[in-house]
């Protein structure tokens, strides 16, 4: 019976955590990029560029996609990339950076964020390094609620809006994952006190006028900046 019990618990537990995070977050999540509201910042969460089987992660051109429609139809006026970059042969911000290059977004409307370790620290480090308070979250719809209930406990004023997705392989493996990290997040807000892998020292974004262009804009002039302390001999403490 106790055993039972606490079975009981642990899934109303579990089941309550998802249902907080869904409630909070469900009126500020757009579906369509149409739809979606004009922000001076866009934050895009990394995402590997491959699947294990050597194809091209349908998540990471659905990102990719969104980031740059949002940029070039004056949407958002400036882009976070935010990914993993923990070893040297992986790394996450340079290779949104390069895809979205070749879609036509200039380099001086990207901020490269070689620390994004995880959703959380993207977030931390996009309120503490580069001083962002308000944001444009670009990612796909089951990870939008997790990102947007991180982001208003850490104080930002976020709104999502997601990417385009299309029916894959792993697909629904990621979408019951999300419903564990969902409720690893409460816990990591409000227990144990989470904070980022790494910080270092504020890095304010730098939103040019000329990064605002107009639909079709071939190039800009300048270069993408990237996060000064964060180079790719960054790594976890």
């Amino acid at each position: 019976m106790s055993l039972g019990a606490l079975a009981l618990l642990a899934t109303l537990l579990f089941v309550g955590g998802n249902v907080w995070v869904l409630a909070e977050t469900r009126g500020r999540i757009d579906h369509r990029l149409e739809t979606c509201r004009p922000e001076r910042v866009g934050i895009v969460f990394g995402t590997s560029h491959w699947t294990r089987r050597g194809t091209r992660n349908p998540h990471f051109e659905g990102r990719m996609q969104a980031a740059a429609w949002l940029l070039l139809e004056g949407r958002v006026a400036h882009l976070l990339l935010s990914g993993d970059n923990s070893t040297r042969y992986y790394n996450e911000p340079v290779t949104m950076w390069r895809d979205l290059r070749g879609r036509q977004v200039p380099d001086a409307a990207m901020t490269l964020d070689y620390a994004g370790f995880s959703t959380f620290d993207t977030l931390a480090r996009a309120r503490d390094v580069f001083e962002v308070d308000e944001a444009l979250l670009i990612t796909q719809s089951w990870h939008l609620p997790r990102a947007l209930f991180i982001a208003r406990a850490l104080g930002l004023e976020t709104r999502g809006c997601a990417a385009p997705e299309r029916p894959s392989e792993g697909t629904l493996w990621l979408r019951a994952r999300e419903w564990v990290a969902r409720v690893a997040t409460l816990g990591d807000l409000y227990l144990w006190g989470r904070e980022p892998h790494f910080l270092g020292p504020q890095e304010p974004l730098e939103i040019l006028p000329e990064a605002v262009n107009a639909a079709g804009a071939s190039s800009v002039g300048g270069t993408a900046r990237e996060s000064t302390r964060d180079s790719s001999s960054s790594s976890p403490r």
